[in-house]
């Protein structure tokens, strides 16, 4: 696991946006923990995670133009990893969706830079992929091209009518990579040094081997 990985982990525990125990998903399963991104609602949790996403954008190698983020979480996200690429000496335009089209002022539906190029979208999860698939259409309404996508946790779970994960199903369809700062794998790795969570170990491994793809 890289120090980052590392370092979001023990983030995400700390400020419990990430939680074990038992929680209903959506899906109806009952999984062994719980993610929620809109927890890092502070300038040195944003910060900290923004640094995340700009190491994991640098680390995987992809060429990309821009940053795009969904409404409403990716908004943040994608501001701040913008600022951390910046930091880092990397300066890249950034843009964002409205779900409502503004009527006034300047109108549209988008904020920001225009979107052009190669355009890297950052958000926070994907699961039945309905932001995902609604920002690849604007991207491509604007001419540009989706570079891949970049989200804070992979739970890396069959979906539930598809043997495929959520970002496999988008990468299939759309060709593109999905980048994830964790996955399932790394949480179970992270979990396995930390004595105070390892009465979750064997919880998070059986829904590994029931849902995981």
């Amino acid at each position: 696991m890289q120090t980052y990985q590392q370092q979001f982990l023990e983030l995400a525990v700390r400020r419990q946006v990430l939680r074990f125990g038992e929680f209903t998903l959506k899906s109806g399963r009952v999984s062994p923990y719980f993610f929620n991104a809109g927890l890092f609602d502070d300038g040195d949790s944003l910060n900290q995670v923004s640094e995340a996403y700009a190491a994991r954008i640098l680390d995987c190698g992809v060429a990309f133009d821009m940053l795009f983020g969904p409404a409403y979480k990716g908004l943040p996200l994608a501001t701040g990893a913008a600022i951390a690429l910046a930091r880092q000496g990397r300066n890249v335009p950034v843009a964002f969706n409205r779900k409502e089209a503004k009527s006034h002022g300047e109108g549209g539906s988008l904020i920001g830079a225009p979107v052009r190029g190669r355009v890297l979208i950052i958000d926070d999860v994907i699961t039945a992929g309905t932001a995902i698939r609604e920002s690849i259409d604007i991207i491509r309404a604007q001419g540009a091209e989706v570079a891949g996508i970049v989200i804070a946790l992979d739970r890396q779970e069959k979906g539930k009518d598809s043997a495929l994960s959520a970002s496999q199903e988008i990468q299939q369809q759309f060709g593109f990579p999905v980048f994830s700062i964790v996955g399932l794998g790394e949480l179970l790795a992270f979990v396995d040094h930390q004595a105070e969570l390892a009465q979750y170990r064997q919880a998070l491994q059986n829904y590994r081997n029931h849902y995981g793809v």
